[in-house]
């Protein structure tokens, strides 16, 4: 028969509400980015015609407002607020750049490679580029946008230090 100790007990729980938390935070990102994928994918099909890199941009900055609130006040809300003009400068910054990528990537397959008239190629691409930008929002939002209660609350943890490491 094994005993445990408090300290053993304690890690024990700190990790399972750990994983808790992440199970959560990952299935309401989940949740809000499947309503956002939804919503860039649609509008950009509806847009194609208009230009891949116009429908790129509209269709990724009526994403981006939703998934914001959405992930605002569902996959984040357990987390510290530093208050909605910080929240909302980092996670649009955040967004801007996966966006810039999403158009470099897009402008590429659609000018110099000649797939701009081709929906299904196009399609395929955007699906990468969102992809690819899912991934790197996840992780950015958790780092610089919605942020651990601890790290906002204790007095002695520099905001600025903080969100500058690597």
């Amino acid at each position: 028969m094994t005993t445990t100790t408090p300290a053993h007990q304690s890690l024990r729980d700190r990790l399972r509400a750990s994983w808790r938390i992440l199970l959560k935070e990952l299935s309401a990102f989940g949740a809000v980015g499947t309503v956002g994928f939804v919503i860039d994918l649609t509008l950009f099909n509806l847009l194609f015609n208009h230009g891949q890199v116009i429908a790129k941009m509209v269709s990724t900055t009526v994403a981006v407002v939703f998934t914001y609130f959405g992930n605002r006040h569902l996959s984040f809300s357990h987390r510290a607020r530093t208050g909605i003009g910080r929240e909302g400068s980092f996670f649009f910054g955040i967004n801007m750049l996966a966006l810039a990528f999403s158009l470099v990537v897009i402008a590429i397959f659609s000018y110099p490679l000649h797939y701009k008239h081709d929906l299904l190629v196009m399609n395929v691409v955007n699906l990468a580029t969102i992809a690819v930008g899912t991934v790197f929002r996840f992780w950015a939002y958790k780092r610089f946008v919605f942020l651990h209660p601890d790290k906002v609350h204790d007095p002695d943890v520099n905001l600025d230090e903080e969100l500058a490491e690597p």
